[in-house]
């Protein structure tokens, strides 16, 4: 059964056409008489939430799933939010529609967002690039890759700020040397300097706070892909406003806020115990153990802009994102294993040189 919802358009004030939002002019912009229109920016401002907060909100659950659905003001028809979508087109005549926010079922809602500032055009450029600067790649990848459409999505992510008192223990390695006495294989003896580790145990504690730590919340991007998403700018978050979303899709959470602080938890844990490496004196160390307190747990639910595509080459396809604020490309494309098979080659017959000259040097061949 589908549920009734409220969503709007924007209509072009000079010609009766659809705006949409303009990721070049930072406006909505209208298609056909080309008139813009500036954005009606939030006044609130983008605030951190309190995490514990956040987490009693989201236990009293989510609402309903079925499908939404909202009449078109353009043409009449009927348009289907599909499950978790809150930004899309109408199917029969095109015009952008963003429901409104309060039919958003996620009792988390977004607050804040970045938006897109790459255009179709920009982001399509820069995949081309990126695949240009590839290494070890058929050579004919960029003459022959065929993109799928590039579709713009505003991609639900939770941020996490916190402080972390860390205490560590660990043993702490100091190298030192010891000459030893050996006889070569041509019965001459020798003597050579043997490397030793000296343990002594060691102790120490550190402060960090982390701003802004990423996690994705949707299950449409490939986990392997848009992880390694790293140059959004959060400093430039812009209050909710939905005329940024016109003529974008737009996502709910799929991932809620205890499962994304989880991850984040996991991301800062990871983090603190190669600090507290670091901070381990000596040459090296071995049976680190790390103990972590978190405080001034914060988050932000926002919607951050990605171009989502895919290509094809000799019948494989292949995804790829563009960071729709920089244009950073993360992707998967085909490797030439003639050329790394190549390439291994050149370098062990490098390598049986460089022993050869050695040897010879050394006047035992």
């Amino acid at each position: 059964m589908a549920e009734s919802a409220q969503s709007k358009s924007y209509p072009c004030e000079q010609c009766g056409g659809t705006l949409h939002f303009d990721p070049q002019r930072g406006s909505l912009h209208c298609r056909h008489c080309g008139a813009t229109r500036l954005v009606q920016e939030n006044a609130q401002p983008v605030a951190e939430r309190d995490l514990f907060e956040g987490l009693s909100t989201a236990a009293r659950g989510l609402g309903a799933s079925q499908l939404r659905t909202s009449r078109c003001q353009e043409c009449g028809a009927t348009v289907d939010f599909s499950e978790g979508l809150t930004a899309t087109r109408c199917a029969f005549c095109g015009s952008p529609r963003v429901l409104e926010q309060a039919e958003n079922r996620s009792l988390i809602r977004p607050g804040s967002l970045l938006p897109f500032s790459q255009s179709r055009e920009q982001s399509s450029a820069a995949f081309n690039r990126w695949l240009a600067g590839l290494w070890f790649r058929p050579s004919n990848l960029k003459h022959l890759a065929r993109i799928h459409e590039l579709v713009g999505v505003y991609v639900p992510y939770w941020t996490f700020d916190a402080e972390v008192d860390s205490r560590w223990t660990a043993e702490a390695g100091y190298y030192y040397e010891v000459e030893e006495t050996f006889t070569n294989r041509d019965g001459q003896e020798k003597t050579r300097k043997v490397r030793h580790t000296r343990w002594e145990p060691a102790d120490g504690w550190r402060h960090d706070r982390y701003d802004d730590v990423l996690v994705c919340a949707s299950r449409g991007l490939p986990p392997d892909l848009a992880n390694r998403l790293r140059t959004f700018d959060t400093t430039k978050l812009r209050a909710y406003a939905p005329e940024y979303l016109a003529g974008f899709s737009a996502e709910e959470y799929a991932i809620d806020l205890e499962r994304g602080f989880a991850h984040a938890k996991a991301s800062m844990d990871q983090s603190q115990a190669s600090r507290c490496a670091a901070d381990v004196p000596g040459d090296t160390h071995r049976k680190l153990e790390v103990q972590n307190r978190y405080s001034a747990l914060t988050f932000k639910h926002v919607l951050l802009p990605v171009w989502i595509a895919a290509y094809r080459y000799q019948d494989q396809v292949f995804r790829f994102l563009v960071n729709g604020q920089t244009g950073e490309v993360v992707g998967k494309a085909p490797y030439s294993w003639i050329k790394i098979l190549l390439t291994v080659l050149v370098s062990a017959a490098l390598l049986a040189l460089a022993y050869l000259l050695a040897r010879s040097r050394q006047g035992d061949v």
